[in-house]
């Protein structure tokens, strides 16, 4: 018993404390410019009725890195353009061309082109999309307008795809407008990745937000146990352990041997629009 030690538990939580702010730390003082990241995607996830906005990169060799969170009450134009502008200040670029992939939220799509402009290639995520449209349908008859959206996102021709999509909403629109419109809406956005003629498997994986859903879903894991959220230095502090622990399994994206393909298209895109910028100056 003389010889005996023990760590009390308000110095653990000490402890803890210091880890999870230098964690936090570390994360928002990353240097972007040195990473060459091509894809970002950003999604939220709710703490105690607080949303926090985290951003994901894909560098050019398909690994992936957690850029950075934002803390705000809902996931708005403001929150995502504070996320977006620190990025920036850390170097994040879109001048050689960014593919940014999104879900169906109106205000990342604002922000996105509020900060970026037309150099920033925008992607929606087409499982959403397909769930927003079967969200306007009755049971039995999502299956097969499900089949027919997923067809219409995996053709390799984006000409043909948007034309198959758009054919789709034209036999919805006398029973199920909504789900027409809901079809319509953002239907060029969805196909950005396969304009750029990358392979199907990197086009899958591209097309869609599952990568930082993925991250949030560790985020989660990591932040089970809590009760009670202090404040928001809490969060923000819990937010970025979870996005580090995730970090340590992540693997590269699928389909990354074609990500030259991608680098490529998404130059050719940004040089076409400083030369549209060009052409409309001297006009």
């Amino acid at each position: 018993e003389e010889a005996a030690s023990a760590t009390s538990p308000s110095a653990v939580s000490r402890r803890f404390v210091a880890r999870t702010r230098t964690a936090l730390s570390e994360l928002m003082t990353r240097d972007l410019s040195a990473l060459g990241i091509v894809v970002l995607m950003i999604d939220g996830i709710v703490f105690a009725d607080r949303c926090c906005v985290v951003a994901l990169g894909i560098c050019a060799d398909g690994s992936k890195v957690p850029l950075g969170l934002f803390l705000g009450d809902t996931e708005n134009k403001k929150v995502v353009r504070a996320l977006l502008g620190d990025l920036v200040k850390r170097g994040l670029k879109a001048d050689s061309g960014l593919l940014v992939v999104i879900d169906g939220a109106k205000a990342l799509d604002r922000a996105v082109r509020a900060v970026f402009g037309p150099a920033a290639l925008i992607q929606r995520c087409t499982v959403h999309k397909r769930r927003g449209v079967a969200s306007h349908l009755p049971k039995d008859e999502q299956k097969w307008v499900d089949r027919r959206l997923a067809k219409a996102f995996n053709c390799p021709d984006p000409a043909i795809g948007v034309h198959l999509a758009e054919d789709l909403a034209c036999q919805l629109e006398t029973r199920w407008p909504e789900a027409a419109a809901s079809v319509r809406e953002g239907l060029y956005d969805m196909f950005s990745i396969r304009r750029l003629k990358v392979s199907d498997r990197l086009a899958r994986s591209l097309s869609c937000t599952n990568a930082v859903e993925s991250m949030i879903s560790v985020l989660r894991c990591t932040t089970r146990n809590i009760k009670r959220w202090r404040d928001d230095e809490m969060i923000k502090r819990w937010a970025a352990a979870g996005m580090l622990n995730a970090e340590r399994s992540f693997r590269r994206v699928k389909g990354c041997n074609d990500m030259g393909t991608l680098i490529a298209g998404l130059s050719r895109h940004a040089a076409s629009v400083i030369l549209e910028s060009e052409t409309a100056k001297v006009a």
